[in-house]
């Protein structure tokens, strides 16, 4: 048996190993309890990346920059490739109902695309400070409506940026405008086939493709409120009522002179007309082809009167 003093020894012994593992199991447990938080701690890996929004490059803006490889057919892109994008647009908010949201150039001959990528084929260009309406944003490129089809432009900030209009109450309004945004991009026409002769008989020889300032802005009105306007700029002038420059709205028809016609007198002064979407922008057709642009101070000083047509 043992004695006393052994017994006494090997106690001793055991409390020790028992409070060693206690300790140490302890230990161990604090340890991966304290690992879990950290690694649950949604602020651990928080810290916001420099935003650089609005901030040219260095050197400016250039309309050029290089690409992976050249588009099919050796055609040059004036564009950016989406894939430099300094940001990811397919976060941006959906647009508020109140606003109508634009994609804004900030360079002279951005390219406006078929699709996606520089890979796809060039519909057509926008100047600085031309606009296009925004649909979507998908990846490195907004989406849009160019020549009544689905376009792209690219999302570079470097290239281009969003811009807001507040809507006007009308829904009338708004519709038409959304006809006018269909056409962006179509090529002008001078003295383009009339979408219907005034009464609302269709013309023969329409080519929905071609229109110039007045045919613009019949046929808009057509499609988007059932309006019938005159088949010309001196005529559709008298429809509507007067509209003070002071007073001018998104949806009201801008009436201008023009180089050649800025010495006529009364009626015969009027050379062109134009759709006020706000924020001195106007949706037109002149010289070249549709587009959302601003108004210049030399077109300001052709200006004749506003109407409201609706």
């Amino acid at each position: 048996m043992m004695n006393n003093k052994a017994y006494r020894i090997f106690a001793v012994l055991l409390a020790a190993i028992i409070l060693a593992v206690g300790i140490a199991l302890f230990t161990t447990g604090s340890f991966e309890r304290q690992s879990d938080i950290t690694a649950d701690d949604p602020n651990e890996d928080d810290e916001p990346e420099a935003d650089d929004e609005g901030a040219p490059p260095t050197a400016g803006p250039s309309p050029d920059p290089p690409e992976p490889e050249p588009p099919a057919g050796g055609e040059s892109d004036t564009g950016p490739p989406g894939e430099d994008s300094e940001e990811n647009p397919g976060e941006n908010p959906e647009p508020p109902a109140d606003d109508a949201v634009y994609v804004r150039a900030k360079v002279d001959q951005l390219q406006v695309r078929k699709g996606p990528g520089t890979e796809h084929r060039s519909l057509g260009s926008l100047d600085e400070g031309d606009m296009v309406t925004l649909l979507a944003a998908e990846g490195n490129w907004y989406r849009t409506k160019y020549r009544n089809q689905i376009a792209y432009i690219s999302a570079d900030r470097r290239y281009t940026e969003r811009y807001e209009i507040e809507k006007n109450r009308s829904e009338s309004v708004e519709r038409v405008i959304r006809y006018g945004y269909d056409l962006l991009g179509s090529p002008y026409v001078y003295g383009a086939t009339r979408y219907h002769d005034g009464s609302g008989k269709k013309l023969s020889g329409f080519d929905p493709a071609k229109y110039d300032c007045s045919s613009f802005v019949q046929y808009i009105f057509y499609r988007g409120a059932s309006v019938l306007l005159p088949m010309t700029t001196r005529t559709q002038i008298a429809r509507g009522r007067f509209v003070p420059r002071s007073a001018i709205a998104r949806g009201d028809l801008l009436f201008f002179t023009n180089e050649q016609r800025y010495d006529y007198t009364g009626i015969e002064r009027v050379g062109h007309v134009a759709l006020y979407l706000g924020s001195n922008y106007i949706l037109h057709t002149a010289s070249d082809h549709a587009v959302i642009e601003q108004i210049s101070a030399k077109r300001w000083s052709y200006y004749i009167e506003a109407r409201r047509i609706l």
